[in-house]
């Protein structure tokens, strides 16, 4: 009998196994797809050798998780690269905030009145970043907080709306490019805690950069899968699990699912059916004739660049696709632009590009000319330099992903308390009805994100039921 079977092989389920071999518990993973990744994987999806990402592509969570940086995956091969700028954010005049390593440069391009306020924001918890992250990404139970008054101290800055916190600044600049921060979990600007969502990607930002995985993001989760194989452990893809009997008898069973699939697996009825998934995104991945021709200069070098032309063009974009069933008309966008540090991701020349907006859970339409009207308001003459494009739709992101419900790349809504107690309310969001099953899944804390601590929480609280056993 094995120790632990883990069922999905996304970034967590990944981490839930190598955490389980490490500790010297025999581990055995199953996938459904005929790859390992889940919202990690790299494929052709326009031209032959333009190599894009379906899913995540920079990785500030990545580079800076307590798990992945515990384990020797540069040993097998996973390598990070920087762009100049860790992220732009571009203005209609052509000119740009930005979010570098330096927090000095950061509230420099925000202008005089709110420098010295983006300082006082961040500065106070950059020193103790490593511990903060520790502690933040760890939460809840699954480790005591190494520094409790300085966790303290983010949630009472965190904890309100980011809309009170952006009251902090005077000027757009600082607010839309905050308000852009806070739109990469999906959720309204005036939502519980959405303060510290921007807050942990400016913070990330500062301390170890918005990094691409040199190759793409599959290189994350083939270092992860290569690891657990030296360490023992076994990985089987094209293998669908339908309930529990199909799987190998196992003393602990953890699965990188949806609360949905879990319930539908393992038999537990309507356990999860108060759950909410999210809105969803439009996706399209680009390949170009040339790099995007971004007015703002800052853009033209910038690993990941938002768009947006203000705050509240921003907040109108999250409230039509998340509170008012509709696609926006002036969508805020997502972009990253891999091939600016990895130019092996395209032939001599060319780019890769990779763009998404919001649109309502399970939305059908297409997207596709919003966005490029969007993208030619700051980078003129974009569609010229468009060889070919790949689009997804919630269907389409659904099918690539059974963890995205109708769409919803977080594996569940982030806002409300669902954004901090996922995927119900418990001191033990990791254990289900069943004490020898597990969700793992960015249905648990800390939520969405290529970074593997929702494996790495919910393997502690596998490892320490099968030390009680006798």
């Amino acid at each position: 009998m094995l120790d632990a079977v883990v069922v999905g092989a996304g970034p967590n389920g990944l981490t839930a196994a190598v955490e389980l071999a490490r500790r010297g518990f025999s581990v055995a993973l199953f996938e459904a797809k005929d790859t390992v990744g889940g919202g990690a994987r790299t494929a052709e999806l326009t031209l032959p050798g333009f190599h894009h990402d379906p899913c995540s592509a920079a990785h500030p969570l990545g580079v800076n998780s307590p798990a992945f940086k515990a384990m020797p995956l540069h040993r097998y091969g996973l390598e990070w690269l920087h762009a100049d700028l860790p992220m732009a954010h571009p203005f209609l005049d052509g000119s740009a905030a930005v979010l570098s390593r330096s927090v000095g440069e950061t509230a420099a391009s925000f202008g005089p009145r709110d420098a010295g306020a983006y300082r006082r924001l961040v500065e106070p918890f950059l020193p103790r970043w490593d511990t903060l992250v520790r502690d933040f990404m760890s939460l809840p139970l699954s480790a005591l907080p190494r520094d409790p008054v300085t966790l303290a101290r983010f949630g009472l800055v965190g904890l309100p709306p980011s809309t009170w916190l952006m009251r902090r600044f005077k000027d757009e600049k600082a607010k839309a490019l905050f308000a852009g921060l806070v739109a990469h979990v999906i959720a309204p600007l005036g939502g519980l805690a959405t303060g510290a969502v921007g807050l942990v990607f400016a913070l990330a930002a500062h301390a170890a950069g918005w990094p691409v995985a040199k190759g793409g993001s599959q290189a994350i989760s083939d270092a992860l899968a290569a690891y657990l194989k030296d360490l023992g452990g076994t990985v089987h893809t094209d293998y669908e699990v339908k309930r529990l009997d199909d799987l190998p008898p196992a003393r602990a069973y953890v699965f990188d699912t949806s609360p949905t699939a879990l319930a539908r697996i393992a038999g537990f009825g309507g356990h999860y059916d108060a759950y909410r998934y999210g809105a969803s995104v439009f996706k399209l991945d680009y390949a170009l004739d040339g790099p995007v021709p971004w007015t703002a200069e800052e853009a033209r070098v910038a690993g990941t660049v938002q768009v947006g032309a203000s705050r509240a063009e921003i907040g109108a974009a999250l409230d039509a696709a998340s509170r008012q069933g509709r696609a926006p008309d002036r969508p805020f966008l997502i972009t990253v632009q891999p091939s600016l540090v990895d130019p092996g991701r395209a032939p001599e020349g060319k780019h890769v590009f990779w763009a998404y907006g919001h649109v309502p859970n399970g939305w059908t339409g297409d997207l596709t000319d919003a966005v490029e009207r969007q993208l030619e308001r700051f980078a003129p003459g974009f569609r010229d330099r468009v060889l070919a494009r790949a689009t997804a739709g919630p269907p389409e992101l659904a099918a690539h992903n059974a963890n995205y419900v109708g769409g919803d790349i977080a594996c569940g809504a982030a806002s409300g308390l669902q954004l901090l107690l996922r995927p119900k309310l418990s001191l033990r969001p990791y254990d289900t009805p069943h004490p020898a099953v597990f969700i793992c899944s960015s249905a648990t804390p800390p939520g969405p994100g290529v970074h593997g601590m929702s494996g790495h929480n919910a393997a502690k609280a596998v490892w320490r039921r099968l030390r009680q056993e006798p």
